[in-house]
């Protein structure tokens, strides 16, 4: 694909998603450039891998439930932070892998990072509906829902199929089924670390003002918070890039490894 037209369509799709709400304007201007990258590195199977997974992600993000009061993760669109999060490994290692001129293995890299993405989004929509309550994905104790590290078993079946929509479309297009399959356990095994990099070394905090954990430096009612565990830089946003940059790496291995 040339760039010109990558640079179209990324533009009309990052437009779209903003003038539909889904995107903050930040969100949208990084968008364009993931777009921008995926489609010019994987061509047509990594965006329709990109495509998916929004769309997917975007309509199942509406059937989250509120978390309970007191913890505080970013709600409504998503802002240039959470998109870049979610695809700049995909649209970086494709990018690398189509200019040394390994035109398949960015397909796999884009689809492996992406499957990553949407395994996380539809754990967490689907499991905040479910009736069971959290628990820790370390010391298996019931959490909070929305604490990160909590895990649940209806979330974790929905990973599968959060993983399973990229890579159902990249393979699809690029007539791979080998990428079909491997999307579905590089993105179940993605969301696993994504939860145990914030049971473990992710920021934790505790806002003084209302007594209560936070994910976040300042607490959304103003105060800043203190911190009681992890990383202090190691945000929620920095926890889904290390996912999703594992999942490109396991793409690279899988085309190694089932394709090549």
């Amino acid at each position: 694909m040339t760039l010109l037209a990558a640079a179209a369509l990324a533009g009309v799709a990052a437009t779209a998603a903003w003038r539909t709400g889904a995107l903050t304007p930040g969100g949208g201007g990084v968008a364009f450039v993931v777009g921008l990258l995926v489609a010019a590195g994987g061509g047509l199977p990594a965006i329709a891998a990109l495509l998916a997974f929004f769309i997917s992600s975007t309509v199942v993000s509406r059937l989250e439930r509120g978390t309970p009061a007191g913890l505080d993760p970013k709600l409504g669109a998503r802002d240039g932070w959470q998109v870049a999060a979610n695809g700049a490994p995909a649209a970086l290692g494709a990018a690398l892998a189509a200019a040394a001129g390994l035109d398949a293995v960015a397909i796999w890299i884009a689809t492996g990072s992406l499957a990553v993405a949407g395994a996380d989004t539809w754990a967490t929509a689907v499991g905040s509906r479910s009736g069971a309550p959290a628990r820790h994905v370390v010391t298996m104790l019931p959490v909070p829902r929305g604490t990160s590290g909590g895990v649940t078993r209806t979330g974790s079946v929905a990973a599968l199929a959060g993983a399973a929509i990229p890579g159902m479309a990249a393979g699809l297009v690029a007539r791979d089924t080998a990428l079909c399959a491997a999307a579905v356990i590089i993105g179940w095994t993605g969301m696993l670390a994504d939860s145990l990099l914030g049971a473990t070394v992710q920021g934790r905090f505790h806002c003084p003002r209302c007594s209560v954990p936070s994910e976040w430096r300042r607490h959304r009612c103003g105060a800043a918070t203190t911190r009681v565990g992890g990383l202090g830089w190691l945000t929620n946003d920095g926890v889904n890039a290390a996912a999703t940059a594992l999942g490109a790496l396991l793409g690279a291995v899988g085309w190694g490894w089932l394709a090549r």
